[in-house]
């Protein structure tokens, strides 16, 4: 190889290293900055697109490490037994995790849960939203019909909670969520907001 194909060669691949640095910048997503626009696989294997939800209500995006563990499946609980209450206030949940569409549909089944989840596998909706992700996991659960099922997941997200406002900012993050309080603080939150 020439001289002078080698050192082409050389700036293009620490070209092409910048560009790929520079697209893995961490995303430090804060209060009253534009929402991402995003689109997921719901737990029916259907597309789920921001633009669709944002803007027209509250919608929480809440990130949790995964289906059928137990602070995870008490947060989906609790958000379950609020729907009611954060419906009549204009709100939409969604629930986000690295676990697959199949996964998803079994624990919405077996939780009864009564709003969507978004299917993450490769962590690519965390990281819009600036989310940790660490490796994946895995765990045995009893499906609906009471069969026990493994659940594998490719990337685990870290627990956050965001809610997009009507005007499509983000309204609210907290990247220290308690599971057992989430859903009460985001419904104390949401009621502050309508007071204003």
């Amino acid at each position: 190889m020439q001289p002078s194909t080698r050192a082409a060669l050389l700036t293009w691949l620490l070209a092409g290293l910048t560009l790929a640095a520079a697209e893995e910048k961490k995303v430090d997503l804060k209060v009253g900055d534009p929402a991402p626009v995003f689109t997921g696989t719901d737990e029916r294997g259907q597309p789920w697109k921001s633009a669709d939800h944002v803007g027209k209500k509250y919608v929480v995006v809440y990130f949790y490490p995964g289906d059928f563990t137990p602070g995870c499946t008490r947060q989906a609980q609790l958000f379950r037994d609020d729907m009611n209450k954060l419906v009549a206030r204009g709100v939409e949940v969604v629930g986000v995790s690295g676990d697959t569409v199949k996964t998803h549909e079994l624990f919405k089944q077996a939780q009864q849960l009564n709003f969507t989840l978004l299917a993450d596998e490769d962590g690519g909706l965390a990281r819009k939203f600036g989310v940790p992700l660490g490796k994946g996991g895995e765990v045995r659960a009893r499906s609906a019909q009471g069969q026990l099922v493994t659940v594998k997941r490719k990337v685990t997200a870290a627990r956050w909670t965001f809610v997009l406002g009507k005007d499509g900012k983000i309204a609210y993050k907290n990247p220290r969520v308690i599971p057992t309080q989430d859903s009460k603080q985001v419904a104390a939150f949401i009621d502050k907001l309508e007071k204003k």
